[in-house]
């Protein structure tokens, strides 16, 4: 875990740099934080979407979140944990050196560097997103975007590693809300907006966009639902949930969530063809395959498939199962 993010360290003379929060003000930041997200007992993000402790507001599981890397939380690596005289900034997520680390949303690389917030030390990316957000992934071991690159969600983005101060491999991730340097907890932000850090199945409602409804959409049409793959949770894709819901048992909410996502979503394997495929390649896209969305279970995707395994420390079997189709699609 992280030795000192956010524990005070020299810097040289010239930080902080023009446009980069002062280390009083970083602190204050993660203070609030932490007091906003034990206020009434709120699962909040400290920007106003999140709901009460009943679940996150419907509105916030629009699909334009994702888990930034596969991995376990390490004993003191939570948001808030003690830090000499500061507190950590985020939340570590431990596997070995070379898994890989995505962008959480759309966004853009305004940093990249060693030591690019203060207080935190080795290899590390700012994101900017739109609404006053932005993501830190520190320690890394390798970048694989450039500065002012923009990128989408879900993309690579780097390498977790080990650099700076440090015991072992992992990544240091951080949520800001409102402007850089004011630090939220990166659990509830994650879960206010569908998608667990932990690792659980993400939740996806009605008025989402993006690749993991192409992939709902796909999966729905294989179960001879008749969709345009448009991307877009509308009424007739959120018909069209409902009524897979109920033929299978479920609640028939609308929402594919961790009830939903288990059934909809097929063990597939080499050799497997048709429209499940194509929901698998276009999740597989998400997290930067570069497929043919051509619904062939061929060479390419049982090695896209391996690939993602590997890279997030899965059984690289080439079988789509649970576990796999879970991570693809949190």
């Amino acid at each position: 875990m992280c030795v000192s993010c956010s524990a005070p360290e020299p810097h040289p003379a010239t930080e902080p740099a023009e446009g980069r929060p002062s280390r009083r003000r970083l602190l204050l930041g993660a203070g609030l934080g932490l007091a906003l997200a034990g206020l009434h007992g709120t699962a909040r993000a400290a920007d106003g979407t999140a709901g009460t402790a009943n679940g996150p507001a419907p509105a916030a599981l629009n699909g334009a979140w994702c888990v930034p890397a596969q991995g376990s939380f390490p004993s003191g690596g939570h948001f808030g944990a003690p830090r000499g005289s500061a507190r950590h900034a985020g939340q570590d997520i431990s596997n070995p050196v070379g898994t890989a680390v995505y962008a959480a949303a759309a966004g853009t690389v305004i940093r990249r560097g060693s030591a690019v917030l203060p207080g935190r030390t080795g290899n590390g990316i700012v994101l900017q997103h739109s609404g006053g957000l932005f993501t830190y992934y520190g320690h890394l071991n390798a970048f694989r975007v450039s500065l002012n690159q923009s990128v989408s969600a879900g993309q690579r983005i780097g390498d977790m590693g080990a650099t700076g101060n440090v015991t072992g491999p992992h990544l240091h991730f951080e949520t800001h809300s409102g402007s850089l340097g004011a630090a939220v907890d990166p659990v509830p932000f994650l879960n206010a907006r569908g998608s667990d850090l932990r690792g659980g199945w993400s939740r996806i409602n009605p008025g989402a966009a993006g690749q993991r409804v192409r992939a709902i959409q796909h999966l729905l049409n294989q179960r001879g639902a008749g969709l345009v793959v448009d991307g877009a949770f509308g009424s007739v894709t959120a018909a069209a949930v409902r009524s897979f819901q109920s033929s299978a048992g479920l609640v028939a909410d609308g929402q594919v969530g961790p009830a939903t996502w288990p059934v909809l979503a097929p063990s597939l394997r080499r050799g497997a063809g048709g429209h499940a495929v194509r929901g698998l390649q276009t999740a597989l896209n998400k997290r930067s395959a570069g497929l043919v969305v051509d619904g062939d279970f061929g060479a390419v995707t049982d090695t896209a498939v391996r690939g993602f395994q590997s890279v997030n420390r899965l059984v690289a079997d080439g079988v789509a199962g649970p576990v796999t189709w879970r991570a693809l699609v949190n």
